[in-house]
């Protein structure tokens, strides 16, 4: 009567239960034992610290710890994965090249200081050289000039090395941006669901519904061009493939355990979306950013091809194969001037294509660990 009494009382804890199953599992002789050591852990005297109380904060330290490993294990067993496999590596190792080269290929000041005062490129990029040395327009490559000059005389290896200073640099920060605000409009949408995910997914399908560069052109002609303006071109409208994506991947998450007990506890909508959801739904958001920058860099690129791009003297690797336009077939005097357009096109295809091998890597290890949570979530 007393043991019945006490189970009657008894509080049960979400998340221990297979432990005490467990327990009362192991053998026919430790079955009332295993009631009477869950009332007795609840059960205490009033007033002070009971043994209750201490063994259950212990036992909830415990759970939280068991936890936290498993997740941080997860992302390490990704990022090995990722480093196994040698065409991600390639591919990083050729991005992060170009990026310190762009980096290095000129002199760089900030208000007049300078930061970086290393010049890998050896003739300014708008220098142009028939000027000062007995050289001529669209001169070959060769051991002086390794890429050869343009039809103004310039050297085409300078402009190569400081064009993905434009090129990368917004790419970067164009993804960055969009990410930032499709995650923060993705979510809110996904986590409160109802007529707020209907209004505001339907402005993301009519964004959805024009083409990137269509929309970058629209904002080009209002705005003009420069480098601020083809950064505000394709972020105004680029965050809403983020937002489709993010708002998917929460829908999902909010309905895991987790998210539940935090709301049970009482935490506020914006903690529950920033520190529970919103970081267990982010990984397929990193894959599409990592593919973005390439995307964004052939946008840049086409919009510098049509000359809508940076202004025309800038070494931009898509103004550069515009002002190069008359060599593509046939340049002055009959003869075909490859270099002219070979190697800016060479570099945007060589930087897309390292970041696409980085961002197919990081889809495969981020797969795997998501598949690696849900065969540990069945178990438990």
């Amino acid at each position: 009567m007393t043991e019945q009494r006490a189970d009657r009382g008894r509080i049960r804890i979400r998340g221990f239960e297979s432990e005490q199953g467990e327990t009362r599992g192991g053998s026919p002789d430790g079955a009332g034992s295993a009631r009477g050591g869950s009332a007795d852990r609840v059960r205490g005297t009033r007033g002070g610290s009971t043994d209750g109380e201490t063994s259950v904060r212990g036992d909830s330290r415990q759970w939280n710890s068991n936890v936290q490993p498993e997740s941080v294990s997860g992302w390490r067993r990704a990022l090995s994965r990722f480093a196994r496999n040698r065409e991600a590596l390639v591919g990083l190792l050729i991005v992060c090249s170009m990026l310190l080269v762009s980096i290095l290929a000129r002199p760089i000041e900030l208000w007049g200081v300078p930061i970086q005062p290393v010049s890998l490129a050896p003739y300014p990029p708008s220098e142009m050289l028939w000027l000062t040395q007995d050289v001529s327009a669209y001169d070959p490559p060769s051991a002086a000039h390794p890429m050869g000059l343009d039809g103004n005389g310039r050297d085409v290896f300078s402009r190569v090395l400081v064009g993905g200073r434009y090129s990368i640099s917004i790419g970067l920060v164009v993804v960055t941006i969009t990410s930032a605000i499709g995650i923060a409009y993705g979510s809110v949408a996904g986590y409160y669901g109802d007529w707020v995910d209907e209004l505001l997914m339907r402005v993301v399908d009519m964004i959805l519904a024009f083409p990137d560069l269509v929309l970058a052109l629209v904002v080009v002609a209002l705005f003009g061009n420069g480098y601020w303006q083809l950064v505000l071109a394709f972020s105004l409208f680029g965050w809403a493939s983020y937002a489709r994506v993010i708002r998917g991947e929460v829908l999902e998450v909010k309905e895991t355990e987790y998210v539940v007990a935090a709301k049970a506890l009482g935490a506020s909508d914006r903690s529950v979306l920033f520190k529970h959801i919103v970081p267990n739904a982010v990984p397929p958001v990193v894959v599409l950013a990592t593919l973005n920058i390439g995307t964004v860099v052939i946008g840049v690129a086409s919009l510098g091809f049509l000359g809508l791009g940076l202004p025309p003297a800038t070494a931009e690797w898509g103004t550069m194969l515009e002002g190069a336009r008359d060599a593509i077939v046939q340049g002055p005097g009959g003869g075909i001037h490859w270099w002219v357009t070979v190697f800016p096109g060479g570099a945007i295809f060589a930087f897309v294509l390292s970041i696409n091998l980085i961002g197919d890597a990081i889809t495969d290890a981020l797969d795997a660990r998501a598949t690696d949570s849900r065969a540990r979530f069945e178990r438990r």
